[in-house]
């Protein structure tokens, strides 16, 4: 039966004012609730948010959600205001017989007045505030997962002759709003159960990594086109060779330049999906719009341009391997979908009507520090925890030097092959300008350094005269930022003083100095050094026979007291 839209009734000073139709109060009322429900926040707090925002629209006296236990017992109870440790208050409001009836029928139960209905006892009046003199009137609906109740959405209001109530309205409202509230906790305990998965998983592959063998008794990892020997690299490999192993999602962190493209690539053709696609998407080059386009896919007419069905990159690397480069700079907007793709491993193609499940292992990758990123708003938790169960950090090219003069030979011979030029040697000086650099962009910039080098050369060398900067200046002459150069000159003072000098003097004067600046502490000056306090006390012993003056010992735990002003 079509009812004609109820009205808002107004106070005799009001009706002046534009009555609103109560429809077009709850659309607004439904748009806003559903923007509480995706927002990332606490179950609870998302909860009790949906009551206080249910207050401003809806005429009610108090609202409560509550979610329950499997042995029917509400586990959770929440209402506007709730917080930490208030859950009791608001159980106490439920009626135990009316919230059993709701959940044992499926069905809504509307009271128009608790103190005549069956399903009320005198407590319930009381705790409602219902006498025969104040009529207070129940609603409650329930809240399904798929077929099965797990809460109950309720609110009580007192009647008032001068409004006007639609109660059949009222319950139809109030189930839309429950029935959008089962698929946010849906949602929750879905994430609830993966991230305790996730947890597993990572701890188990953590655990592998951590019980990894002593360098010498492991076999070397080779992965083509990633070129060093350095201790840090070769850890790396190690990890890969067992991450690549699962179907886990990894997390790669590094700065820019570092190779995170080719480390995902290695993970990819050392997996068992190594002969299926590795496809790849940079987050940070594309539009909201364009990019989840470029993820999802989209049907014929689902926008203007849109003249024919294209899948996306989930569909593409189906079997396979899908590298999210850059994840942190992708619109938090989308961000949700996303988590939902990775998650249920189903995703919905712009303009579609039909999930489309994919079968891909994920990457991603990120310049930025994502716990930040979720601090300041602009990345969901969720979706960080989900693509954190493996996290691999990426070293930059200055911790490990002793892949430079290789890295920059292999540069060398690469574009020398691609521009037809000689292969010329690094001559010593050129190599040991590379090796003092910083190469604030790693990889990358030693690789563009080595391009112009192989270019500008003259000779039958590269010569320091041909390792340039971008705008054209020798490198080992170019301008660099005075806090560096500052530290530069201070640690080339520091070299040159110790220079000619044997390491016992040099072990004997950090050994004093350390002491005087514990003003005499042996405690406090051996946890700076790193020795035991009999060590620090032999050397001293072995000092003082040798005629060195030794500062004064101090009580351990805490220095000599110093002269008081006027004393």
């Amino acid at each position: 039966m079509l009812h004609a839209a109820p009205l808002v009734e107004r106070s005799p000073a009001d009706r002046t004012a534009p009555i609103v139709p109560l429809n077009e109060i709850a659309l607004t009322g439904i748009f806003e609730i559903s923007k509480i429900l995706t927002a990332p926040t606490r179950l609870e707090t998302t909860l009790a948010n949906v009551v206080n925002l249910l207050q401003s629209f809806l005429q009610m006296r108090h609202g409560v959600v509550a979610l329950l236990a499997d042995d029917g017992i509400p586990d959770l109870a929440v209402g506007a205001g709730w917080s930490e440790g208030s859950d009791e208050r608001y159980r106490g409001r439920l009626p135990q017989k009316a919230v059993d009836q709701i959940v044992a029928t499926a069905m809504p139960l509307v009271a128009e007045n608790i103190v005549t209905h069956p399903a009320f006892g005198p407590d319930d009046a009381v705790t409602l505030g219902a006498s025969e003199t104040t009529r207070v009137s129940f609603i409650g609906v329930p809240i399904r997962i798929d077929a099965k109740v797990v809460g109950t959405l309720t609110i009580d209001r007192v009647w008032d002759e001068r409004s006007m109530y639609r109660l059949d309205f009222d319950v139809r409202l109030l189930t839309l709003v429950a029935n959008l509230i089962g698929q946010t906790v849906k949602l929750h305990r879905v994430v609830a159960q993966d991230r305790e998965r996730l947890m597993h998983e990572s701890y188990r592959l953590q655990k592998e990594l951590s019980e990894l063998k002593p360098t010498r008794d492991r076999r070397r990892v080779h992965v083509e086109g990633i070129i060093g020997d350095s201790p840090a690299l070769r850890g790396l490999l190690e990890k890969i060779a067992v991450v690549a192993k699962s179907n886990s999602t990894v997390l790669l962190r590094g700065e820019s330049g570092t190779g995170k493209e080719l480390i995902a690539k290695a993970i990819h053709e050392l997996s068992p999906r190594a002969k299926r696609p590795f496809v790849k998407i940079n987050c940070a080059a594309l539009p909201e719009s364009v990019l989840e386009s470029e993820l999802f896919g989209h049907e014929k007419g689902a926008f203007t341009g849109a003249v024919a069905r294209r899948i996306g990159k989930f569909e593409e690397a189906t079997g396979g391997t899908l590298l999210l480069d850059e994840i942190s700079e992708m619109d938090v907007r989308l961000q949700s979908k996303l988590l939902r793709a990775i998650q249920e491993r189903v995703i919905d193609r712009v303009g579609g009507t039909k999930p489309v499940p994919v079968d891909i292992r994920i990457i991603a990758t990120s310049n930025r520090n994502l716990v930040d990123a979720v601090r300041e708003g602009t990345f969901r938790e969720d979706l960080l925890f989900r693509l954190n169960v493996v996290n691999l950090k990426i070293p930059p090219l200055r911790e490990r030097p002793a892949d430079i003069l290789e890295l920059a030979q292999h540069f060398v011979k690469k574009y020398a092959e691609a521009n037809g030029v000689p292969l010329r040697p690094v001559s010593a000086d050129a190599r040991r300008v590379l090796s003092a650099n910083r190469w604030q962009g790693n990889v990358r910039e030693l690789e563009n350094t080595m391009h112009r080098a192989v270019l500008m050369a003259q000779g039958d060398e590269i010569g320091p005269d041909a390792i340039l900067t971008p705008d054209g200046d020798r490198l080992d002459l170019a301008k660099t930022p005075p806090a560096v150069a500052h530290a530069t000159m201070a640690a080339e003072q520091v070299t040159r003083a110790l220079v000619g000098r044997t390491v016992a003097d040099v072990e004997r004067d950090l050994i004093l100095e350390t002491l005087k600046h514990c003003l005499g502490n042996r405690t406090h000056a051996a946890n700076i050094l790193g020795i035991s306090i009999r060590t620090l006390r032999n050397k001293l012993n072995e000092y003082s026979d040798g005629g060195i003056p030794i500062p004064p010992a101090g009580t351990p735990g805490e220095y000599p007291r110093m002269p008081m002003m006027g004393a």
